[in-house]
């Protein structure tokens, strides 16, 4: 069986300062921890990567190309719940691997005009595409609600989903034992996640589809 070729490493560097961000937050780790926790020069480091905004930039293009291919009508018929309750769960996936980010979101957005510019587009466009499946579900006569409510309805559903993962990231390290059984760690929670944000859908929906949503939270949750 062929050997994998060795990672190289600029990709070393990617990979080890994705689990030291996420761990440890990414304004806690320097360019001189993620040299050292690779037993690295930090001039091997500087040969790659020039700062840390550097690093921190790949990262948010590595996650911008997994989320870009998530935000995208089904091709063949018209979107349902199911195609909303898969997307945030998705899209939790990979907010989660890349937590850091919207741990410190305004922190970074603030030093790294790029990530700023990309984030803002990765939002604009779910905050569109939640636009145009509640105009097909509105058209199929599954959801009850004016341009006004919509418009307003997908704004909400993207601040709750990208507000979800620093609100229990938060909670989890404010749990106090006196108060009971710690909950599961986040990184389970993408159901809990996803059915927090459709609730917001949930008052508007009608017959099969508001039938459905309420069949998808028993089987989850």
């Amino acid at each position: 069986m062929p050997r994998k070729p060795p990672r190289r490493t600029r990709e070393r560097i990617v990979e080890t300062a994705l689990t030291l961000f996420n761990r440890d937050g990414e304004p806690h780790v320097t360019t001189a921890h993620i040299a050292d926790e690779m037993n690295i020069s930090p001039g091997n480091l500087y040969y790659h990567f020039r700062n840390k905004e550097e690093i921190v930039g790949e990262l948010h293009d590595l996650y911008e190309n997994d989320v870009l291919p998530l935000i995208a009508l089904p091709g063949d018929r018209t979107p349902g719940v199911e195609d909303l309750w898969l997307l945030l769960h998705l899209l939790f996936e990979r907010m989660w691997a890349y937590r850091f980010l919207y741990r410190n979101l305004d922190d970074i957005a603030s030093r790294n005009a790029a990530v700023a510019r990309g984030i803002a587009k990765l939002h604009r466009k779910l905050r569109d595409l939640i636009v145009r499946i509640c105009e097909a579900l509105r058209a199929d006569g599954a959801l009850d609600a004016d341009d006004r409510a919509i418009d307003a309805l997908a704004t909400n559903v993207v601040v709750v989903a990208t507000c979800w993962m620093p609100f229990q990231l938060t909670l989890s390290r404010g749990h106090d034992a006196r108060d009971g059984p710690r909950d599961q760690p986040a990184d389970v929670h993408f159901e809990r996640a996803a059915w927090q944000v459709l609730s917001l859908v949930a008052p508007f929906l009608r017959g099969r589809e508001r039938a459905h949503l309420e069949r998808l939270s028993e089987q989850y949750l």
